[in-house]
C-alpha cells in the first residue's frame, strides 16, 4: 500500500504531562505543573485551527475528513475533563470526524478519575491504550510506574463499564530485574486479562532515558545494572510471540499484536505511508505536496512530493506562542526508502508490485540486490509477491532497516 492514495487524515496530539517520569521513557514528555495544562491546550487548539493555513501556504494538501485520532504522551488521562472537551470540540470543529472514526488515547493505569473517564466515553473515545509495561508490582514501582496489577484490573473493568472495549495493553522486555519467570507472568496476565490488542517493546538504551544513560556509562543508578543481557531480552520477545500467538493474538507488526478487526488503524497510517497531523509537542505531520515543487523528480506524475513537518520538543518554547513548524522535504528515493523500512516492520511485509508501480523499476532493481544479500544473511525471506523479515530479522530490525537508508532529508524554510 502506498502513502499517495488517501482522501482521509489522522491527528495524533501529543499531550506530555505526566504525574511521574519513568525511568526508560525517551519521549518529549515531564512532570509540568498543572498550571501549564490549559496554556498548553489552548496552543494545541491555536495549531489546529493554524494547519490548514500552514500547509496550503506550502502547498501541502491535508484532508479534511478524519478517521483516525490518537491522543498520545505523556498521559492524556491527567487532563481535566474541560480540557478533554474543548480539545474535541476544536478537533470537530476544523474537521469532518468521520462517525465510525477510530479515537484512541493513551491512559496510565491508576490515573483515570471518574470524571475523566466519563468525559472520555462523551468525547466519542473508543479505544484506550494502557501503559501497563509490567504487571509485577515490584518491577513496575522499580520503572516509576505508580501502579499495581490490581490498579490495571480495576481500570479494565471500568474501562469496558463506559463501553470501550477496544483496548490495548503495553509490554516492556528488559526492564531492570526482569526474569523470564516474571515475563512469563506479565504474558500471562495480559492474556488473562482479555484484552484484544498488545504493544511488546523490547528496552531502548540511548541517550535520551535516564535508566538508558545510566546504562551506557556503565553505572547502576535505577538498577541499570539488572538490565537483563540482550540475548535474554529477545528471548522474552521470542516468548511474547509464542503466547500471544497461541491465545490469539496474532503478530501483525514488529511489536504489535492483535485479535482479528482490533488492529491499530492509527499506527497502520504510519506503516503504511499515509497521511497525518500531529499536533503538540515534539509531534510530526506527513503530508502530499504538488509533484510541481520537484524539479527534475524523476516522475512528477508517479510520486508526488511529501513533506514532513515537526514542532519543537521545547515545552516553554512551545507555549511562547505559534510558530511554523520544521518543514523537510521527501524526495522520491527518500520515499523508497521509507516504504522498505515502515513496510518491513508490518508482518505481511513489502508488496513488490505495489512497490514498482509507484517507484518504478530502476529504483527497485538496487534494492533487490539488497534483499537478496539479506535473504543469504537469514534476515529476509521472499516470495513473488512480498519481501519479509524472518524471526532472526525481527531482532536485528534495526540493523536490516539501515541497509535500505542511503539519501539525506532536505530542510526548507
Amino acid at each position: 500500500m502506498t502513502g499517495h492514495s488517501d482522501n482521509a487524515l489522522g491527528i495524533y496530539v501529543s499531550i506530555p504531562f505526566c504525574r511521574s517520569k519513568c525511568t526508560y521513557c525517551n519521549f518529549a514528555s515531564g512532570v509540568y505543573p498543572a498550571a501549564d495544562h490549559d496554556r498548553y491546550i489552548d496552543r494545541l487548539i491555536e495549531d489546529l485551527c493554524g494547519a490548514r493555513t500552514w500547509s496550503k501556504s506550502k502547498r501541502a494538501e491535508l484532508p479534511r475528513s478524519v478517521d483516525t485520532v490518537y491522543l498520545g504522551g505523556g498521559t492524556p488521562s491527567l487532563l481535566a475533563p474541560d480540557l478533554l472537551v474543548k480539545l474535541f470540540d476544536s478537533i470537530r470543529a476544523e474537521f469532518d470526524l468521520d462517525a465510525d472514526a477510530e479515537i484512541t488515547m493513551e491512559c496510565a493505569p491508576s490515573q483515570i478519575a471518574d470524571s475523566t473517564l466519563e468525559a472520555m466515553a462523551a468525547a466519542g473515545v473508543n479505544r484506550v491504550s494502557l501503559g501497563v509495561q509490567s504487571f509485577v508490582d515490584t518491577e513496575a514501582h522499580a520503572s516509576g510506574r505508580l501502579h499495581s496489577r490490581a490498579m490495571i484490573e480495576a481500570d479494565l473493568r471500568r474501562l469496558r463499564a463506559v463501553g470501550i472495549t477496544n483496548l490495548n495493553v503495553d509490554l516492556i522486555a528488559g526492564l531492570p530485574g526482569q526474569t523470564l519467570a516474571s515475563w512469563e507472568e506479565s504474558l500471562e496476565a495480559l492474556i488473562d486479562s482479555g484484552v484484544p490488542h498488545a504493544s511488546v517493546y523490547m528496552l531502548e538504551v540511548d541517550e535520551d532515558s535516564r535508566l538508558g544513560r545510566e546504562m551506557l556509562k556503565g553505572g547502576v543508578r535505577y538498577r541499570a545494572d539488572l538490565v537483563p543481557a540482550d540475548d535474554a531480552i529477545a528471548r522474552m520477545y521470542e516468548r511474547a510471540i509464542e503466547r500471544l500467538e497461541a491465545a490469539g493474538l496474532a503478530q501483525y507488526e514488529i511489536s504489535n499484536f492483535s485479535r482479528p478487526g482490533f488492529r491499530s488503524k492509527h499506527n497502520l497510517r504510519y506503516w503504511q505511508r499515509r497521511p497525518y497531523l500531529g499536533v503538540g509537542l515534539d509531534a510530526s505531520s506527513m503530508a502530499l505536496h504538488a509533484a510541481a515543487l520537484w524539479n527534475g523528480a524523476r516522475d512528477q506524475t508517479r510520486n508526488a512530493g511529501v513533506l514532513r513537518f515537526t514542532t519543537t520538543d521545547d515545552l516553554k518554547e512551545y507555549l511562547a506562542g505559534p510558530s511554523t513548524p520544521e518543514i523537510t522535504r521527501i524526495s522520491p528515493e527518500q520515499q523508497f526508502e521509507e516504504a522498505w523500512f515502515l513496510g518491513l516492520r508490518m508482518n505481511e511485509g513489502v508488496n513488490i508490485a505495489a512497490l514498482t508501480q509507484e517507484f518504478g523499476t530502476e529504483m527497485l532493481a538496487s534494492a533487490l540486490r539488497t534483499v537478496e544479500r539479506l535473504i543469504d544473511d537469514g534476515l529476509l525471506v521472499a516470495d513473488d509477491a512480498h519481501v519479509r523479515l524472518t524471526s532472526r530479522g525481527r531482532l536485528l530490525s534495526n540493523d536490516v532497516f539501515q541497509e535500505f537508508l542511503q539519501s539525506e532529508v532536505a530542510t526548507i524554510s
